[in-house]
């Protein structure tokens, strides 16, 4: 076999492991713009939610309701690359964790979805102009489609 062909399998195999799938342009990095811990508050609800940054091919998240002092809900988030792509896993009040699979990424705004799922379908973040951290969960609820949204601001930053 000639060094070319050894080089080239190589550089294949490579491009194929998930090592690559976290370091090539397009991965998790893309999303370090969710970076931070984010906090707002609707209807007396406090909302916060802390995301790490891109590190060893995936961010780690948080989030947290609380309402009169008292937690309301919460869930544990992870996003990373692997084999089948980059995967947004929720594990609302510690549930065993659902997959959904990165659909659309652009410049600070992302959608994943798992079509499987029965609610929700699609998760969307994205940042808006004054630089609020929005997420909008979406999918079916009967014969109607149902969405619900979250806003935050950047409550501390260097996360």
């Amino acid at each position: 076999m000639s060094r070319r062909v050894v080089m080239a399998s190589a550089l294949a195999l490579m491009a194929a492991s998930p090592l690559a799938a976290q370091t090539r342009p397009g991965g998790v990095e893309a999303l370090a713009w969710m970076a931070g811990a984010w906090a707002g508050e609707k209807d007396g609800v406090a909302m916060e939610e802390l995301w790490t940054v891109p590190r060893g091919g995936a961010l780690l998240g948080l989030h947290r309701d609380v309402k009169a002092g008292r937690l309301l809900s919460w869930e544990f988030l992870r996003i990373q690359a692997t084999d089948a792509g980059i995967i947004y896993f929720a594990s609302p009040r510690s549930a065993p964790p659902t997959p959904f699979k990165l659909i659309e990424v652009g410049d600070k705004r992302a959608v994943f979805e798992n079509k499987e799922h029965d609610f929700p379908q699609r998760i969307l973040y994205w940042v808006d102009a004054k630089g609020a951290l929005h997420a909008r969960i979406e999918g079916p609820q009967g014969d109607k489609t149902v969405a619900e949204e979250w806003v935050w601001t950047k409550a501390i930053s260097g996360w």
